[in-house]
C-alpha cells in the first residue's frame, strides 16, 4: 500500500523540496498552499519524480477548507504517514506603524495555520496507532528577537504546543517533531539583505527534515553549528548583545 503525505506550503521552499525528496520515494503527496499555479508546476516535477500528487488550494487560516481538505486527503486510497505543518510567514514587527495589523497576521499563520493542520488528522492517526506530525519552527523560537517578535514569538509557540502533543500522542504511536532550521535558501530567506550564517541549500534540509521525522526526533534543530553555536548564544547572551543586531 502507497505511502501519503501531506505538506502544507508547498508551492516554494522546504514544502516544495519536502514534496520532491518524497516522490522519489513513490509516495503520494498531498500539496496545499494558496498559490494553485505553483503547485501545478510542483506537481508535475513530482509525477516525472514517481510521486502521484493531489492539490489543495488552501489558506491554513481557513479552519473549514483544512478540515474539507485533510478529510478528502484521509479517505484516498494509501496509508497516512506523515504530515507537516510547513506554511508560515514572516516579516518585521512594524513597531512605529502604530498598528497590530501585521504582528497579528505572523501569529495567526505561524500558529492558528499549524493547529488547523494538525488536528483534523489526530482522531485518524490514533484510530490507526501510528503516525508522524512534523511541525515547522525555528532556531528564532528559542529568544525574542528585536523587530521580529511576531515570528520568534509564533514559532515557540508551535514548538511548545509540539511538546504537548507529544505527551498525549505517544501512547498511540503517533510521533511529533519539531523541526527548527536555522537559514534555508528560500523565497522567504532570499528577501534577507543581511548576512545568514550557514545558510543551507533546500534540497539538502528536505532530506535533513525526512530522516529526523522518520527516527522520531522531537525536537531537530539543524544545521549542526547552529545547534552547537547559535542556540546557546541565544538562549544565554546578555541582552546587549542581541541589542548589537536591533536595526
Amino acid at each position: 500500500m502507497k505511502k501519503k503525505v501531506f505538506i502544507t506550503g508547498s508551492s516554494s521552499g522546504i514544502g516544495e523540496y519536502l514534496a520532491y525528496a518524497y516522490s522519489k520515494l513513490n509516495y503520494f503527496v498531498g500539496l496545499a498552499a494558496r498559490r494553485e499555479d505553483k503547485l501545478h508546476q510542483v506537481a508535475s516535477k513530482c509525477t516525472k519524480l514517481g510521486g502521484g500528487t493531489k492539490i489543495y488550494q488552501l489558506d491554513v487560516l481557513n479552519e473549514e477548507n483544512c478540515i474539507e481538505a485533510i478529510n478528502d486527503f484521509i479517505e484516498l486510497p494509501g496509508e497516512m504517514d506523515t504530515v507537516y505543518a510547513n506554511a508560515g510567514i514572516g516579516s518585521p514587527d512594524q513597531l512605529s506603524s502604530g498598528k497590530a495589523e501585521t504582528m497579528n497576521r505572523i501569529l495567526q499563520t505561524n500558529i492558528l495555520g499549524v493547529t488547523n493542520t494538525v488536528m483534523p488528522f489526530i482522531p485518524h492517526m490514533k484510530s490507526q496507532k501510528h503516525g508522524k506530525i512534523a511541525v515547522i519552527s525555528s532556531i528564532a523560537s528559542f529568544r525574542g528577537l528585536p523587530h521580529h517578535s511576531a515570528y520568534s514569538g509564533s514559532k515557540a509557540a508551535v514548538r511548545n504546543i509540539c511538546q504537548g502533543w507529544q505527551s498525549a500522542l505517544k501512547k498511540h504511536r503517533v510521533s511529533v517533531t519539531a523541526v527548527c532550521p536555522g537559514f534555508i535558501k528560500s523565497e522567504m530567506t532570499d528577501s534577507n539583505n543581511f548576512y545568514m550564517p550557514f545558510l543551507m541549500d533546500t534540497d539538502v534540509a528536505a532530506k535533513k527534515i525526512i530522516r529526523a521525522v522518520d527516527r522520531r526526533k522531537k525536537v531537530y534543530i539543524f544545521p549542526w553549528q547552529m545547534r552547537l553555536l547559535a542556540i546557546p548564544i541565544l538562549k544565554y547572551a546578555p541582552d546587549w548583545i542581541i541589542n548589537k543586531f536591533s536595526l
